[in-house]
């Protein structure tokens, strides 16, 4: 394929996807506020380019389809077809087809599938002169229909440009971004090594090139912080994907919810985004499926029938928080035990403290729900949720109170490029702990020794502090050096300790994957440059202190269910 028309489909594909997604968002807000004009007009906009687009570059099924949609619209812009819901749905229907055309078409497979037929059907007979009530048109896909679904977006902050304001902006590949980070990584690296070696320049010259080398060095941490910045982006387009969640899950399952978004102007890396999608999809409809309860059951009880899901971000020092709450029933304390007895989890008669019911239900395989279903009932959403959070370094709690609601916290690092570490040395190796999971450092007293198993148990301050000594884990000859030195991390649940040889100070290094030869070993999260040029791998402390917590929480740990 030709250099420039390879180029020009691609931003055919991406800018298509943007204005897919922003006529999805303005389609939902229609569908509250049917006489809000703009809204109209974004959808209109959106197919009219779409369709002019995929005219030039001849996609005949893409245009034909657009161009049906567009006569809706126009007849929706002139007043002479209400917005009702039904018609809302069919509206989305066809943005959610020509999303997944669009892509088709680029890779070479232009056309209307029978599916799309029967759509470009029904939009035909929408935009007809003769069509006047499209409720009786039967335009609601099978098995939703209009159930009365409420679904409403509040957004704190300033609001954001529109999609099609792009001045002084320039698209990037997430690759391009990636190297960058990695070279100012490499310069940082060199420049400490560099920095070492001046230092025994003697006399007036050395002095000069120390100073020259600051300067430099100043220069390379704001280029490095620079990047940094560039890799930040907003999670208000993120959170908006959702209204359309909470819309068809709502509706599929005779809900009755509206979603509330706080926060959309928090940035976080680009890497963060790309992951937390899956998790959050899980989480809003985990909320809807066990939390919201049926209208007639939440008015019975004295609720609004329209429950509320809130999707809310904020900063927390160097950590961005993410938090799903509803307004539902809560997590059903008894409903949990049980299960977990039958699956063999549970002996009779034993008791859990709150938090070993909040761990339960993040494990794997495990789910309350009577039946599976299209939603539920495979015991795979929140463990979903549990393992993609850790892969980025992240921790989810729940906090949930019987007949109010369930708040699910998500817990991440701003950043996934760069690492706030605590290095510490370990035999002849040297090993990176996340600095935002560092509590203190104490030393192990000399009478303290693990067990054969590398753990153990000393006491801090008249409480007992299970640690493990890291020389056990990574097989290294069990003769300890005269000091040995515990750092005491936090982790979800509780504090624990991990024994070292030596205690080596804070340091920000740029983190580096594994290769798939070491990529799953146990206890290990990636690698790292220091400014030595030394490499580090980087501990991941919940895969570490997990086998050494007991089973029982103290109470203070405990979350409130």
């Amino acid at each position: 394929m030709d250099a420039e028309l390879q180029q020009a489909l691609q931003l055919f594909l991406t800018e298509s996807e943007e204005g897919l997604a922003t006529a999805e968002q303005a389609l939902m807000t229609l569908e509250c506020r049917p006489q809000d004009e703009e809204s109209v007009a974004t959808v209109f906009r959106a197919a009219h380019t779409l369709k002019g687009n995929a005219g030039f570059f001849g996609f005949q099924g893409l245009t034909e389809l657009a161009h049906a949609l567009e006569d809706v619209l126009d007849r929706v812009r002139k007043r002479e077809l209400p917005a009702t819901a039904p018609l809302v749905t069919l509206l989305l229907r066809s943005i959610d087809a020509l999303r997944g055309m669009v892509p088709e078409a680029v890779w070479g497979t232009d056309g209307l599938l029978p599916e799309h037929q029967a759509l470009l059907q029904q939009l035909l007979r929408a935009g007809s002169a003769q069509a006047s009530d499209p409720a009786g048109m039967d335009l609601a896909p099978d098995g939703a229909g209009d159930d009365g679904v409420v679904v409403e977006e509040r957004r704190s902050g300033p609001g954001r440009r529109g999609a099609d304001q792009h001045e002084g902006t320039v698209r990037v590949e997430l690759d391009t971004l990636d190297r960058m980070m990695n070279l100012t990584g490499e310069i940082s690296v060199a420049r400490g090594r560099l920095t070492q070696l001046l230092a025994g320049v003697p006399g007036k010259v050395g002095e000069a090139v120390l100073e020259a080398d600051a300067e430099a060095d100043r220069l390379s941490r704001e280029l490095q912080e620079l990047v940094l910045k560039v890799r930040m982006v907003p999670l208000g387009p993120v959170f908006r994907r959702y209204v359309r969640t909470v819309r068809d899950v709502a509706a599929a399952h005779r809900r009755r919810a509206r979603l509330v978004v706080e926060g959309e102007d928090v940035e976080v890396d680009t890497t963060v985004v790309q992951h937390i999608h899956d998790p959050l999809t899980h989480m809003i409809r985990n909320a809807i499926d066990h939390g919201i309860e049926p209208p007639d059951v939440r008015a019975a009880r004295g609720k609004d029938p329209c429950g509320t899901v809130t999707l809310r971000a904020c900063r927390d020092a160097g950590s961005i928080v993410i938090q799903v709450a509803d307004d539902g029933a809560g997590l059903q304390r008894e409903k949990i035990l049980a299960r977990a007895r039958a699956l063999g989890r549970l002996a009779e008669g034993q008791a859990l403290t709150d938090h070993e019911i909040q761990r339960l239900v993040l494990e794997p395989g495990f789910s309350t729900a009577a039946q599976v279903t299209d939603l539920s009932g495979r015991g795979v959403g929140l463990d979903v949720v549990r393992r993609n959070v850790e892969h980025l370094r992240g921790s989810v709690t729940i906090d949930s109170r019987a007949g109010e609601g369930t708040t699910v916290t998500v817990r991440l690092p701003l950043t996934v490029a760069i690492i706030a570490g605590f290095v510490v040395g370990v035999g002849d190796e040297t090993y990176v702990i996340p600095l935002d999971t560092v509590v203190e450092c104490l030393e192990l007293p000399g009478g303290e020794a693990p067990h054969q198993d590398g753990r153990g148990v000393m006491n801090v301050r008249g409480r007992a502090l299970p640690y493990v000594c890291l020389r056990g884990v990574f097989g290294l000859p069990p003769a300890p050096p005269r000091r040995r030195a515990v750092v005491v991390v936090r982790h979800d649940g509780g504090q624990a300790g991990l024994a070292v040889d030596q205690l080596c100070g804070e340091s920000q290094t740029v983190l580096k994957p594994l290769g798939p030869l070491f990529q799953g070993l146990p206890g290990i999260g990636g690698s790292a440059i220091l400014g030595s040029g030394r490499v580090a791998l980087i501990l991941d402390v919940e895969a570490l202190v997990r086998g050494i917590v007991p089973r029982r929480a103290e109470p203070a740990d405990a979350q409130r269910l």
